[in-house]
């Protein structure tokens, strides 16, 4: 197996020898090509070597710091987005939890014995709040560090990936209990909007990072169904607020 990482620390032909022969120490390294121009080092193993064993063994030759090579990384990251994203399955939790909510408020609607759009509308938007802020608040800290790539307010303000799940908790409340119907839509339709904006500007730029709509416990890559997602919520807000 053949891995390439880059190397920090390293100034001349000397520093490579030394790092090469630290490298070619370790019984499972087969050759290391390392070049200083880079500075990377191509390493071929025969069997996997973890990288905390390749930094302690440069460390001998001198001060130098050995990483996964980013470019490579990031070319992996985006083939396997890409791969994740055109399909169909990875957007599958997406799809069973809208379809779960939309099955349960229509099922309420049924057993009232009379289609209400403004309820079935509060109702669904409930669902959708609760669900959505309970994957975010599993894992708090890694959703605002994923949020705050992408959220415009988040990249300003960090504190505000922080307060975003309980704002959608406490919103999937409000429209539960049916609490402040006109301020809630108001307020759903500014935070989703803005949140919007975000999507908008990452997909425009082609940026491949993933999204936070459901935290770190389900990994999605951003993609157009995240901005369907946002401008679902603000139709649904501007509908309603309408017939009010």
């Amino acid at each position: 197996m053949t891995h390439t990482y880059s190397i920090k620390g390293m100034t001349c032909g000397s520093c490579v020898a030394r790092v090469k022969s630290e490298l070619l120490k370790l019984g499972d390294v087969q050759t290391a090509d390392v070049q200083l121009t880079s500075p990377q080092a191509t390493i071929v193993m025969g069997k996997h070597i973890g990288i905390q064993q390749l930094q302690t063994a440069i460390n001998k030759a001198g001060n130098y710091t050995i990483a996964e090579d980013e470019t490579r990384l990031g070319h992996l990251q985006q083939e396997s987005m890409e791969t994740t994203g055109a399909s169909s399955v990875s957007y599958l939790p997406i799809v069973l939890i809208f379809s779960y909510i939309t099955i349960v408020t229509l099922l309420v609607q049924f057993s009232n014995g009379a289609f209400n759009f403004l309820q079935w509308t509060h109702h669904f938007m409930a669902g959708f709040f609760l669900v959505f802020s309970f994957f975010k608040l599993i894992n708090l800290k890694g959703f605002a560090e994923g949020y705050a790539t992408y959220d415009v307010v988040a990249k300003k303000i960090p504190v505000w990936g922080f307060i975003y799940p309980f704002v959608e908790l406490a919103l999937g409340l409000s429209f539960l209990i049916g609490l402040f119907p006109w301020g809630t839509n108001i307020v759903t339709l500014i935070v989703m909007a803005v949140s919007s904006i975000g999507v908008i500007q990452s997909l425009s730029k082609g940026t491949k990072i993933q999204c936070a709509c459901l935290g770190t416990v389900i990994k999605l890559p951003l993609s157009k169904v995240t901005l369907f997602e946002d401008l679902l919520m603000v139709a649904m807000c501007l509908i309603v607020l309408i017939i009010y």
